[in-house]
């Protein structure tokens, strides 16, 4: 009896270990499908001018997108090696989850639920945001406290509707949250004076108000009621994928730093300086630590520039958005963005 005992644990103990391997195996193979696929595949939003939304041509543009481009820069060499994928804010966890996208790159905010309880990681924050909320200049209104009893417009599956509710108690007011499933609806809505006013991301709100028939009829208020940390997401347990995403953005941020761009970075190639040698590849192997070329970093530059050039062209102060780079200013300089060193 003993050792039948004995037998049928480690015929248990056998399958639990070979369980485990299977799956490690199977959630390691995200970087080599994307290899054998031949390009990645990224969710982002639905037209969103300033992060993802096709111009004349069909070609995709934006934030995100360009985030997305880093990534397959880093992989193939080729920034344009990717298709992407409009996903809403319903579908956009389950895209991932489903292994219909490589990663999601699509103003999404980073929570501890989410993590934890989704079954994904995410990378880096890439987009220091909060929520804010945007009313008609002709409501007359200056502040978010002025909006007790107000009808605001919203979409479902995110954290705007909670932090609403937190704000209207902290001042003792309420509010009536009208919500619509689809981003265009909801700016109708509001655009139609269905609403007194909208809420969501500030950087989402100047998305919102660029597509207004007269943007400068509206007006986002001084209040920002939460922390909503904008960064990409992979899937759980895949480390090597999510390294690759991560150190991806980070090399956006870090050649700011440096002072590499998309037009300097050939010289750059001779620069003395050990982790610029490093991070384009000319000295040691940080490429091949994440299963990439060693030119991995170079090729994210000159693709896609520094996280200062995706900024300012898809965001900046002299696009339709008009933002200015705020908390999403380098560290060095009073702002937030800060990668770790590559060594």
């Amino acid at each position: 009896m003993n050792s039948r005992i004995l037998q049928l644990c480690a015929t248990v103990a056998g399958i639990a270990v070979g369980l485990v391997a299977a799956t490690a195996a199977n959630a390691a193979t995200t970087l080599e499908t994307v290899k054998a696929r031949g390009k990645l595949i990224c969710g982002v939003s639905m037209s969103t001018p300033g992060f993802a939304t096709a111009d004349a041509k069909g070609h995709m543009e934006g934030f995100d997108v360009d985030v997305c481009r880093a990534v397959a820069a880093a992989v193939f060499g080729d920034p344009e090696k990717v298709d992407f994928v409009l996903t809403n804010i319903n579908t956009r966890f389950q895209a991932l989850q489903s292994g219909e996208i490589d990663m999601l790159s699509r103003q999404t905010t980073m929570t501890f639920s989410r993590e934890t309880s989704l079954g994904l990681d995410f990378g880096p924050t890439v987009f220091y945001d909060g929520q804010g909320l945007m009313v008609p200049k002709s409501l007359g209104v200056s502040s978010a406290k002025e909006l007790t009893d107000a009808a605001i417009c919203t979409l479902p599956g995110t954290t705007t509707a909670q932090n609403l509710s937190d704000f209207f108690r902290t001042i003792g007011g309420k509010f009536e949250l009208v919500v619509f499933e689809s981003p265009d609806e909801n700016r109708n809505a509001f655009f139609s004076g269905r609403c007194e006013a909208i809420s969501s991301d500030r950087s989402d709100l100047a998305s919102i108000r660029a597509v207004a028939n007269n943007p400068d009829d509206y007006v986002v208020l001084p209040e920002t009621i939460s922390k909503e940390p904008l960064a990409p997401a992979v899937r759980q347990n895949d480390s090597n994928w999510r390294d690759i995403v991560s150190w991806s953005a980070w090399m956006l941020m870090a050649a700011e730093e440096r002072g590499i761009t998309q037009a300097n970075v050939d010289e750059m190639t001779k620069s003395e300086d050990p982790e610029i040698q490093r991070m384009l590849g000319v000295s040691e192997e940080l490429g091949k630590m994440l299963n990439l070329d060693n030119k991995w970093g170079y090729n994210i530059i000159k693709g896609v520039g520094n996280y200062g050039e995706v900024f300012e062209r898809n965001l900046g102060t002299k696009t339709a958005l008009g933002l200015t780079r705020g908390p999403n200013t380098r560290w060095s300089e009073g702002g937030l963005l800060y990668a770790p060193p590559f060594r």
